[in-house]
């Protein structure tokens, strides 16, 4: 079974591009962090930070658009997923990301105001935002 479940916060506003179908895809950055802690023995183990690429498709990717940004704290569960590139200077690059299924906003970075996109009015913070996806929204191409 491939299954990812992460809880952290979103390190960068949505980098969000349409495909010439008109499908939708977002990637965000989002770090967890793992709380530092001391051993029987004494030994200092410290806090430990991951940087995790998380990629959206289609309407779950419209709502990360609209309603995620930068320092909100997040759920997301989906699947781990690995992929090889050449980059432009044509070394091969490896890179993990993510496959988003689920979001949930859990806390709203608070200095930030929502606009309601058809009459440009404030929108009122929600917590536990629930974007829950069927499984045939969520295929990749």
């Amino acid at each position: 079974m491939n299954k990812v479940i992460l809880i952290g916060n979103v390190g960068t506003d949505p980098n969000v591009r349409y495909l010439d179908s008109g499908v939708c895809v977002a990637q965000i950055r989002m770090a967890t962090t793992e709380r530092g802690y001391t051993l029987q023995n004494g030994t200092q183990v410290p806090e430990r930070t991951e940087w995790h690429n998380v990629i959206f498709w289609r309407r779950l990717a419209e709502r990360v658009e609209k309603y995620v940004h930068k320092g909100d704290k997040i759920f997301i569960d989906g699947k781990i997923q690995s992929r090889t590139y050449q980059d432009q200077q044509g070394m091969q690059r490896h890179v993990t990301e993510i496959m988003a299924e689920n979001l949930e906003i859990l806390v709203r970075k608070s200095d930030s105001i929502r606009r309601d996109e058809q009459n440009n009015s404030p929108v009122e913070p929600q917590e536990n935002m629930d974007f829950s996806e069927s499984p045939e929204e969520t295929e990749s191409y």
